[in-house]
């Protein structure tokens, strides 16, 4: 039996969170050749989507679905592995929905509104009382709770998560304008001059691709956009400006619902969606009091926990000890008399002597042989890198070898290593 929400009772109960995770992340060049970027790896043991889906699962959200389209394998077996633990008979869901011309023989879906509007009758047999519409390729902790809350106190027709940010990060966003009550009076799909915030002449309003609806009044969008045949089927492009102009859209303020754990000061929310983005987001979890907390038990980061044994360090002799100095290291990985430093080493990483590691992200089930140098590095999942290779001290050898980026990160992955034809 469906719960009806009352004055007391949570909205999320009655809630469906809708992710969309269909995108390539072009971006991030090799590291999405063989996943999408939802199913990247980040933080140890982590994939970017547990995110999103951590942040729904903590605010109470019971039904959850996920679209995927590109490269799928990766994403939906980490789904399965990880998130297969709601019960329908506890009134939860998960549905993993791929791309399947469900809608037409020759449609995949085209755009963020088609990927929700192609699965309107899996969202209408489990009748929802609202919607919301998550983007599953950031890093942050938010309680969805409060935005649905404003909604509802608002009498919103659609409420946008937002957040500030600087005017030359705003182009690449959809950038808001909103009166002294919050209500969206205009709204532009990653403008080339994006307007500031008034009173605040370096910072705009950006739309964090997060969306409150309620279910039947998003459906009817959704069927009168499909209906358009000028469309191009896309929540910022479309759905969010025609609202703007003939609904009423009211903006949520990001700070007013992340969730910040004692030892975080400040509202966290990345878009790790650029190689140095990504390597910088996972580098400084290894500060001694990182930005984000990963360590919080009141909002835990789920994720599918594989089984592995205890990390270890071996050896303890003079240029040949192995050490970890402010990194993080996921169970099965090996230090084999080598030192890293300021490093996060996924599930399974195996380090041989004398090999020393500097503001590398390792992912899971690399290994790295003897007397390599390695900094400022991120290195894909099963690589096996040479002994005796440098990386990080000759940018221009870098280049020609490696995906190097101008901030001087370089993105290693087999393919790279096998043209090198170092055995």
């Amino acid at each position: 039996m469906n719960i009806k929400y009352t004055q007391h009772a949570p909205l999320s109960r009655t809630a469906m969170a809708y992710v969309l995770a269909g995108g390539r992340g072009s971006r991030l060049m090799e590291l999405t050749d063989i996943r999408a970027k939802p199913a990247v790896y980040f933080g140890g043991k982590s994939r970017i989507i547990d995110f999103a889906l951590s942040n729904a699962m903590n605010s109470g959200i019971r039904r959850i679905a996920v679209a995927t389209q590109y490269k799928a394998h990766s994403l939906i077996r980490h789904l399965q592995r990880g998130w297969n633990f709601f019960r329908q008979e506890r009134n939860e869901s998960f549905d993993i929905l791929p791309a399947s011309q469900r809608v037409s023989e020759e449609m995949w879906y085209l755009g963020t509104a088609d990927a929700v509007y192609q699965n309107i009758d899996i969202i209408e047999s489990y009748a929802p009382q609202h919607i919301v519409i998550l983007a599953g390729d950031h890093i942050y902790k938010m309680d969805y709770e409060q935005m649905l809350q404003q909604h509802v106190s608002e009498n919103a027709d659609v409420t946008v998560g937002c957040l500030e940010v600087s005017l030359e990060d705003a182009s690449g966003f959809g950038v808001m304008h909103v009166d002294a009550n919050n209500r969206i009076v205009a709204f532009l799909e990653k403008p080339e001059n994006p307007p500031a915030m008034p009173g605040k002449p370096d910072v705009a309003l950006a739309s964090m691709g997060i969306y409150v609806f309620e279910t039947k009044f998003l459906i009817d969008q959704l069927r009168r956009d499909a209906a358009d045949p000028h469309s191009s089927r896309d929540f910022g492009k479309d759905i969010i400006p025609y609202l703007v102009e003939n609904s009423k859209a009211v903006a949520h303020h990001f700070a007013q619902s992340c969730v910040r754990s004692s030892a975080e000061d400040n509202v966290y929310w990345r878009d790790v969606g650029t190689l140095d983005a990504y390597w910088a987001a996972n580098i400084d979890l290894t500060d001694v009091v990182p930005k984000l907390d990963l360590y919080d038990r009141d909002w835990p980061i789920w994720t599918y926990g594989e089984i592995t044994p205890p990390a270890k360090f071996v050896h303890d002799e003079v240029f040949r000890r192995g050490q970890a100095i402010s990194s993080l290291v996921s169970g099965g990985c090996i230090v084999s008399g080598a030192t890293i430093t300021h490093t996060l080493l996924h599930t399974g990483v195996h380090v041989h002597s004398f090999a020393s590691i500097r503001n590398a992200v390792i992912l899971p089930y690399a290994e790295v042989h003897r007397s390599a140098r390695l900094n400022n590095v991120i290195i894909d999942r099963g690589v096996v890198i040479p002994e005796n290779l440098v990386v990080g001290e000759d940018p221009v050898l870098d280049a020609s070898r490696f995906r190097r980026t101008t901030k001087g990160i370089c993105l290693i992955t087999q393919p790279m290593i096998d043209r090198l034809g170092i055995t």
